[in-house]
């Protein structure tokens, strides 16, 4: 049954803004401008933008338990930081995501010096990493992004808009500097 097409949003901001609402309560995952706009039929995309900071602040003015967040290059609604504990706490079998030592060094060196190879991983990490990098690719953490152009053409790792929606981060660009984590850890590798 194939999918009915929306009515049109009008010049009305407020409807424009329910529907918007609307679907950034509903998903699952971050919804770019871009995507919104696509989604609603819109075609001004800073009338969006306009709308989604109306939503932030009202939500913020009120002091709903519910927050709009801008997190992996979108938006989307989370609950506040004051209440994250009764929802942990409510799904707590669901939302534990634990990685051991080696996959969270192995995830850290990926998401600061991308797309490198697996021999690269190993080279600066000085053991293997394969267990490590199924685990991160399991959850959804890491991707392969493409080959490196050399003998035997290795595949490329990257970190994915899981990764910076599992650490609440808008881009790559929102991680901490490397030589500040390196300035408070002398045995870290550059």
């Amino acid at each position: 049954m194939p999918l009915e097409t929306p009515p049109l949003i009008s010049d009305n901001n407020e409807e424009l803004k329910k529907v918007l609402e609307t679907l950034l309560f509903i998903t699952d995952r971050p919804l770019s401008l871009e995507h919104l706009n696509k989604v609603t039929g819109a075609k001004d995309a800073a009338r969006i933008a306009a709308l989604i900071a109306e939503i932030r602040q009202e939500l913020e003015g009120k002091g709903l338990p519910v927050v709009l967040m801008e997190v992996a290059e979108g938006f989307q609604m989370a609950t506040s930081p004051a209440y994250a504990p009764f929802v942990r706490q409510l799904f707590c079998d669901r939302m534990t995501m634990k990685l051991s030592t080696a996959a969270l060094e192995t995830l850290s060196i990926i998401a600061y010096k991308q797309p490198l190879t697996r021999a690269e991983i190993e080279d600066v990490r000085g053991v293997e990493v394969i267990a490590a990098l199924e685990t991160l690719l399991e959850k959804r953490l890491i991707k392969v992004v493409g080959r490196r152009e050399t003998v035997g053409r290795p595949l490329m790792y990257g970190t994915t808009m899981d990764f910076m929606r599992h650490f609440g981060l808008k881009s790559l660009e929102d991680m901490p500097p490397l030589s500040t984590i390196a300035d408070e850890n002398p045995n870290s590798v550059q």
